[in-house]
């Protein structure tokens, strides 16, 4: 078993072609092939957003704290808020856009 402890792996600013605002991406692991997945731990300042984007494979998200806004493009904008788990299966495109107490 590889244990990757606490803090050893860098944090890097969410890039700007992909983020508008302070965003920061703390990788937490990359599995091996063939499994090909990762996961990070993004955390949004508030008014901070993604971009539209796509994941072919999906996606999952998992809101630690925070209240935000999450939409796949031709579908109604969700709220999500901590302990929600998101899972998208070939999600075409995402927003994601943090907010402090959405309604």
């Amino acid at each position: 078993m590889e244990i990757k402890r606490n803090g050893s792996r860098p944090s890097v600013q969410g890039p700007a072609a992909h983020f508008t605002g302070s965003v920061r991406i703390d990788p937490l692991f990359d599995a091996p092939e063939p499994a090909g997945s990762r996961g990070s731990y993004v955390t949004f300042e508030p008014c901070a957003r993604s971009d539209w984007h796509t994941h072919p494979l999906g996606q999952i998200l998992i809101v630690c704290f925070g209240c935000g806004y999450v939409q796949s493009w031709g579908e109604p904008i969700q709220v999500i808020r901590p302990g929600d788990v998101g899972a998208a299966l070939r999600v075409r495109s995402i927003g994601m856009v943090p907010h402090a107490a959405p309604g």
